[in-house]
């Protein structure tokens, strides 16, 4: 089944679509005192008994927990697949999803890569953990070791990425060389300033890069998000096959750059108490976010991730 095929039904992702937001709406009450105990983030007094502050407690949390079971559903389909493919000699499948991956011979290139996406897929898995404060606080040698771990992948994901560029460069040309090199070196500079940082006791400067590194890690999962929903909302207007139409120059550096937008306000409103209005919003543009990103996640889970998880770990 192609791509096209896969993202096709537009009846299936709208019905798929309505049902995860009206049974998210249903159960947005029940969640406020599991809530409550896993967030351990209170909220100004004066505003305890908020509804608005409540929704956008609930919706940020529904939010946090898609990114981390969507983002370590990838994280463990790209151990998968391309581990599979490695362990059965059959490296020509990694060209199944990107060509020009693997050339027989390329011993450098297809080791920068392959460290690329090995190293990817343990950052998504680790990144986070590193988010949950009770991990942080309660078990803080635990979040130290998880952090170097975590750091180190960074580091890796980010010279594979780059060794890879410099020798072979992307399937989309010049401007995809540039987004994807850009990336390589903002991910290098956002994991040693995280561990810089943390090494000299700044906690708040290392809690502030490592939000940005923590953005630029979900970058690649977002890429392949990206594309799922542009293929099936407009059967991929502006894409080509050698990723280089003109929306494939506008994501070499939309699957990143936005997010690094992104935590940087976060990072920069920390502390600010926010009007009964702008919470309402951001609780539904949350809310929206999050029912987007649990649609994905269920098509990419059904056709691709879930298949090569069970098929690496249950059917080797």
């Amino acid at each position: 089944m192609s791509d096209r095929d896969k993202f096709s039904s537009k009846t299936d992702f709208s019905q798929t679509f309505l049902n995860i937001t009206f049974v998210i709406s249903k159960i947005l009450p029940f969640l406020y005192l599991f809530v409550n105990n896993m967030i351990k983030v209170p909220l100004p007094k004066t505003r305890i008994n908020k509804s608005d502050a409540v929704a956008v407690r609930i919706t940020g949390f529904l939010l946090v927990s898609t990114v981390w079971v969507s983002a370590g559903l990838f994280g463990l389909y790209i151990l998968a697949f391309y581990a599979a493919a490695l362990y059965k000699g059959n490296m020509g499948q990694w060209n199944n999803v990107l060509p020009g991956l693997y050339q027989q011979g390329q011993i450098v290139q297809t080791s920068g890569i392959g460290l690329h996406f090995a190293s990817g897929g343990i950052i998504l898995l680790l990144g986070s953990i590193q988010l949950i404060e009770a991990v942080r606080i309660k078990y803080s040698v635990l979040h130290r070791w998880i952090g170097r771990i975590y750091v180190i992948s960074c580091l890796f994901a980010a010279i594979g990425g780059l060794i890879f560029i410099l020798i072979k460069g992307t399937i989309g040309g010049t401007v995809m060389d540039i987004g994807f090199a850009l990336y390589g070196i903002l991910m290098l500079l956002c994991g040693i300033e995280t561990y810089r940082h943390a090494a000299a006791g700044r906690f708040e400067k290392h809690s502030a890069w490592a939000l940005r590194l923590y953005a630029l890690a979900i970058g690649s999962w977002l890429y392949r998000m990206d594309y799922g929903f542009w293929i099936l909302l407009t059967d991929g207007l502006g894409h080509l096959k050698k990723f280089n139409g003109p929306f494939d120059n506008i994501m070499s550096f939309f699957f990143y750059i936005p997010n690094l937008l992104v935590a940087e306000l976060f990072i920069r409103s920390g502390g600010n108490r926010a009007t009964e209005g702008f919470n309402w919003l951001a609780a539904f543009v949350m809310l929206f976010v999050t029912g987007f990103l649990l649609t994905g996640t269920y098509f990419f889970a059904k056709y691709y991730w879930l298949p090569a998880i069970f098929g690496f770990f249950i059917n080797p």
